[in-house]
């Protein structure tokens, strides 16, 4: 038993088998339509969905509940330009220093450099930052555990919620990210974790022809006959 208060759960919608299955094959379908795309419409798209997107996200389960995240959204031109210029002087000594020959190799079918227009074409810049600690009024830290699992967690509910709304996005890692911290007036206690572009894809966009692994390639279903085994010893073999 615990001292700390609860309520009782509320909103939960029961399904049967059949329901359930239905939910779950619509939910697939409509994520095996995702796709990331590094061509933008200018198009606008209503603050207030991103609004929503974010609400989706800060659902998510997080270590001790502690909701380690935080979500610096941009759209104003000259902040996305300036977000443009730091991230592509990044992404120029990366590609021409950094990465080891094995990573270049990795993205070479995804046809990526170190060009980033994107970055002023999309209407919004969502900026993730993860915050290892929290900051209480007194001035004292607090430990948040499972920060970046958390805020991981977190970035798959909005990007699962701007595609279900009808958008489409890129996840971009400038490395480093720091610059995103100073421009955007971060605390200390925070760094940034990714820079995700939302909007409409352009209307001549081509996306690379990859495929995903099939569920058996990605799943394992037991049963597990050394399980019981390693229960029992504690330890490997």
């Amino acid at each position: 038993m615990t001292d700390h208060p609860t309520v009782p759960l509320a909103g939960f919608v029961l399904r049967d088998a059949e329901a359930l299955e239905q939910h779950a094959a619509a939910f697939a379908a409509t994520m095996q339509r995702r796709r990331t795309v590094r061509t933008f419409s200018d198009r606008p798209v209503p603050r207030e969905v991103i609004a929503h997107c974010l609400r989706a996200a800060g659902t998510a389960p997080s270590g001790a509940n502690q909701q380690p995240w935080h979500f610096a959204v941009v759209s104003d031109p000259v902040t996305k330009a300036a977000i443009r210029v730091a991230a592509e002087a990044e992404e120029r000594e990366f590609y021409a220093h950094r990465a080891p020959a094995e990573w270049l190799e990795a993205l070479a079918p995804l046809g990526t450099d170190s060009e980033k227009p994107f970055l002023e074409v999309a209407p919004w810049l969502i900026a993730i930052f993860v915050q290892p600690h929290g900051v209480r009024p007194d001035g004292r830290t607090v430990k948040h555990y499972y920060a970046t699992e958390s805020v991981g967690i977190a970035t798959g509910f909005l990007i699962a919620a701007l595609h279900h709304a009808g958008l489409a996005t890129l996840t971009h890692t400038p490395s480093p990210m720091g610059f995103l911290a100073r421009m955007l007036g971060r605390p200390a206690h925070e760094r940034p974790f990714l820079l995700l572009v939302a909007g409409y894809p352009a209307d001549d966009t081509r996306v690379p022809d990859i495929t995903r692994k099939p569920l058996e390639a990605i799943s394992s279903w037991g049963p597990y006959p050394d399980a019981t085994r390693g229960a029992r010893s504690g330890v490997d073999d």
